[in-house]
């Protein structure tokens, strides 16, 4: 928040040093950080319209998405996954190089360890199919060949991530998954610590 900003706000903390703070103050910064949370659907909702953008693929990274979401809908995926399927790629919003730990870090609070798992993976796992045209190891997966959750992570891909840039597939709008993503982020997040 700006100088600006921060001068707006009514109630302030009493340091200037984290060290020296007291319970009211941490109580205002966590009424503060809840707020916050209120309107995390919000904004990850406009990120995901940011992908809405020209893209080199056939469609955008919004219909990408939206599509990937699409598929695991109508193969009967639970919501919380649906919700990872839309938001697979979210990550490229703030960070096209590790987008996969991006997306996984947003949904970590709030998903299961198996859908945080396949999220953070699912970068090198959709690398089976281009790595080695940019001189990569399409292989590069298979060191997590013993990890419980391997199988479900190339499915992800195999099945919703990679077939996903079909300008002629039936792509269900944001809209229709808006009012999952918000019962996802109305949960109670577990702590980070």
């Amino acid at each position: 928040m700006s100088d600006e900003g921060n001068r707006n706000m009514t109630k302030k903390v009493s340091f200037t040093a984290m060290e020296h703070g007291a319970q009211a103050d941490y109580d205002l910064i966590m009424a503060e950080g809840e707020s916050k949370t209120d309107q995390l659907a919000d904004r990850v909702l406009d990120w995901l319209r940011q992908l809405d953008g020209d893209s080199p693929y056939q469609i955008t990274r919004l219909g990408h998405s939206l599509q990937t979401a699409t598929r695991a809908e109508r193969d009967g995926a639970d919501d919380e996954t649906i919700i990872c399927a839309l938001l697979h790629d979210i990550g490229d919003v703030l960070a096209p190089a590790n987008h996969s730990q991006v997306a996984a870090a947003l949904l970590a609070p709030y998903v299961s360890e198996k859908n945080h798992w396949i999220i953070k993976h699912h970068g090198i796992f959709q690398g089976y199919y281009w790595f080695h045209f940019i001189g990569g190891d399409r292989d590069a997966r298979d060191r997590y060949r013993d990890h419980k959750h391997y199988q479900a992570c190339a499915d992800f891909c195999a099945n919703w991530d990679q077939p996903s840039f079909d300008p002629d597939y039936d792509t269900l709008p944001l809209e229709h998954f808006e009012p999952k993503v918000r019962a996802l982020f109305a949960q109670e997040p577990r702590p980070f610590f």
